[in-house]
């Protein structure tokens, strides 16, 4: 095919299995999966400046302020092994679009020793992370996964690697119930092993939920660099250390996390209005989730022992220096509680800037 040629012709005609369109350039995670999925099927373009909205067909052009070569490159590298695809920018209509043609691979293209192929206009990600053994399941952990096969479908980049995390969480719970619920789900453990990893796995969730925030501000950032502007003064050096755009956006998100990594996500929210402007987080929410993190906190860095400040939140629940316990049921629908949080901000973020979804 030759991209110069067929453009014009191709563009306008629906999504199909050789045909995807986005509106924005999304980060490299997302974008190796694209190429992954088309490489592993038939082959086929990824248009980037067109936007599909429920059937509407709409060349909105890509913005100038991102290097598309750039995350593209990333992606490649994610990737073994490495598919034959061209890539280049092209005019149509007046509007800076980026094409990518990806052949179809005779060998398997893996991106983090996930596998994915394309159904229609679907990517499917071949080997999933969630299991497919029900037999002798707790009940919760039954509908936690369901609840991330459900949530899987037009996501962010972010959203799924946030989902990723928490398979492999419940995963290790339903192999480990021998140390984390030997009594029952709901009866705090006390193997001391399985307090430990049960401190592990929550804290190792909620840097999770930490990590999709960064994630997706970056996402937005790729999408709508105007987002990015503001009057805060930054240094010399904290551009000099990041090797490109890319990465400053990306260092620039993670340093947006410095008060929620306090426990502040009312000072989160405040700061960065690309979250609060979604209206998702009202302020109930933002008290739950500061919640989970302080008990995040004590086991990150108290080993469990409660001090001051968490009384702070758990008024008269607690003692001070005594043992915070959870049990399996209690972390589950804590878990339960950010999953639902994490569907409705990704959900209002993709309708709100347009991000690219998967």
């Amino acid at each position: 095919m030759n991209i110069n040629t067929d453009l014009s012709n191709l563009i306008g005609s629906p999504e199909n299995e050789r045909l995807e369109y986005k509106a924005v350039l999304p980060p490299a995670r997302s974008l190796a999966q694209m190429i992954a999925a088309f490489a592993n099927s038939n082959g086929g373009l990824i248009i980037l400046g067109v936007n599909d909205a429920n059937g509407e067909i709409k060349i909105t052009g890509l913005s100038e302020d991102f290097h598309a070569n750039g995350v593209t490159h990333k992606a490649i590298d994610l990737l073994s092994s490495k598919p034959n695809i061209k890539y280049e920018y092209l005019s149509h209509k007046g509007k800076r679009l980026y094409v990518i043609e990806v052949e179809k691979s005779l060998a398997v293209v893996a991106i983090e020793n996930k596998i994915y192929t394309r159904n229609g206009t679907k990517i499917i990600l071949s080997n999933p992370e969630i299991k497919q053994d029900t037999n002798n399941r707790l009940p919760l952990i039954s509908e936690l996964y369901s609840d991330l096969l459900a949530f899987r479908s037009s996501s962010t980049g972010a959203k799924l690697k946030f989902l990723d995390h928490y398979s492999g969480v419940l995963n290790i719970i339903d192999d480990l119930k021998n140390i984390l619920y030997p009594d029952s789900v709901s009866t705090a453990t006390t193997n001391q092993e399985g307090k430990i990893l049960i401190r592990i796995l929550f804290s190792s969730c909620a840097d999770n939920f930490e990590t999709y925030l960064t994630d997706l501000l970056y996402e937005i950032y790729l999408a709508n660099p105007a987002t990015l502007k503001s009057s805060q003064q930054i240094t010399i050096k904290e551009v000099l250390d990041c090797s490109d755009m890319q990465e400053f956006v990306l260092y620039w998100a993670k340093k947006k996390l410095s008060k929620l990594q306090r426990g502040s996500v009312k000072g989160f929210i405040a700061d960065n209005s690309q979250i609060k402007d979604l209206n998702v987080l009202d302020v109930a929410g933002q008290d739950n989730i500061e919640k989970i993190l302080q008990i995040r906190h004590l086991y990150a860095h108290r080993n469990g022992i409660v001090d001051e400040k968490f009384l702070h939140f758990y008024p008269e629940q607690y003692n001070l220096n005594e043992e915070h316990q959870l049990s399996v049921e209690e972390m589950l629908n804590h878990l339960s509680y950010l999953i639902d949080i994490v569907d409705k901000i990704d959900k209002a973020a993709i309708l709100k800037y347009q991000l690219a979804t998967l």
